[in-house]
């Protein structure tokens, strides 16, 4: 099935949100690609990383949608990358 129309974004006022998105993409195909979590977990330190500059965000205003998504957004990521680590270290 085909996508038609516009996708739906987040639109930060900043600018952050799209090049921090473009890295965590990245990082998460990585992860993806990994075959055991010990593989896996430098990419989600750096996952978690990436997704902690979102949160830091000195702009983000409570008021706003978009910045809501993307700080709920950060958070489940950088929970997921969290448990991948913590997979690793189980792994030991």
């Amino acid at each position: 099935m085909k996508k038609t129309g516009r996708q739906a974004g987040i639109r930060c006022p900043i600018g952050l949100f799209p090049r921090q998105e473009a890295e965590i993409a990245q990082l998460t195909e990585a992860i993806n690609r990994a075959p055991t979590a010990a593989e896996k977990a430098p990419w989600a330190q750096a996952l978690m990383e990436a997704a902690d500059v979102l949160l830091a965000c000195e702009r983000y205003d409570g008021e706003s949608l978009h910045c809501r998504l993307c700080h709920n957004f950060s958070e489940l990521r950088r929970k997921t990358a969290a448990l991948v680590i913590s997979a690793a270290r189980l792994g030991r």
